[in-house]
């Protein structure tokens, strides 16, 4: 039996197509060096995405810094603060008084006008305002103004006080103070203002004594002072006489005219005088004669 050779014809597109698939099955070159392993990727790490928010840190509530705690107080709020203060820690009193600033007329009198404001405020609203029962009523507020101003009035006093011009400026504004003080029924009542009186009258005597001292005592000579001070004790009763007798040394050392007989017309000529004297212009308002006199 003779075999005759079938030729099977060759497919080119299979063995086309199973060549490339055996060469997508083996791992290119680019591929085995890129799986390889990298020993300093695996210790390095990976930065964070650039998509991640970043992290907002929590509100809490926190006190007030004491620059802004101390712009909330008033004064009497931090008058309390320092007072407590000043008790748990004496020495820091005397650092306060060296650095507080220096309390002036005007400051001293706005005090004193409030407490005297308080106590107008306690008197019981009809009524006889001298009476005991408003004696009763008003009592604090009246101890705690006679209490302030006997505290401040020694700060306006020599050595403490060296410009007579200042103190004598308290003591006007001071006395006039006291002869707004309620006269009261009783006489016993009345003692807070007589007392108040007579030391007033003193801290008037010291005044007129130191500034008799200095510059020849110009400031009680020509400042009016003497004037003022006989209206006080007029307004008072004569209580301030120990001042009037020392202002009246001190002028009739001077050449001054006497406060009591300061009264007249002719006083008041001689007083004005001594103003224009003092400013300048005396014989400003005199006729300017011409020719021969």
């Amino acid at each position: 039996m003779v075999l005759i050779p079938i030729e099977v014809p060759y497919n080119t597109t299979s063995s086309a197509g199973r060549k490339r698939k055996a060469d997508d099955d083996e791992p290119q070159a680019d591929d085995r060096m890129s799986t390889s392993p990298s020993p300093s990727l695996h210790q390095r790490p990976l930065p964070p995405s650039r998509t991640a928010k970043r992290q907002r840190s929590g509100v809490a509530g926190r006190p007030l810094s004491l620059p802004r705690l101390l712009e909330t107080l008033d004064a009497d709020s931090l008058r309390g603060v320092l007072e407590s203060v000043c008790q748990r820690h004496p020495g820091l009193g005397t650092e306060i008084e060296h650095t507080a600033p220096r309390p002036s007329v005007g400051s001293a009198l706005a005090v004193l006008k409030k407490y005297e404001s308080i106590l107008q405020s306690s008197f019981p609203f009809g009524g006889n305002p001298n009476s005991d029962y408003a004696y009763n009523r008003v009592r604090p507020a009246l101890i705690n103004l006679l209490e302030a101003l006997t505290d401040f009035t020694p700060h306006f006093l020599p050595p403490n006080e060296p410009q007579a011009s200042q103190s004598l400026a308290f003591l006007d504004s001071a006395t006039d103070l006291v002869h707004r003080l309620p006269d009261w029924s009783t006489f016993q009542h009345r003692l807070h203002k007589h007392n108040t009186y007579d030391e007033i009258s003193k801290a008037w005597t010291l005044v007129i004594q130191e500034a008799g001292k200095r510059a020849g005592g110009i400031h009680i000579q020509y400042g009016g002072w003497d004037q003022k001070l006989t209206k006080h004790n007029q307004e008072s009763g004569g209580k301030l006489q120990e001042a009037v007798e020392e202002m009246n040394k001190h002028l009739g050392w001077m050449g001054g005219q006497p406060v009591q007989h300061q009264y007249g017309r002719r006083d008041d000529d001689l007083s004005a005088v001594r103003q224009e004297l003092l400013s300048g212009t005396y014989g400003s308002n005199l006729p300017v004669h011409v020719g021969p006199w």
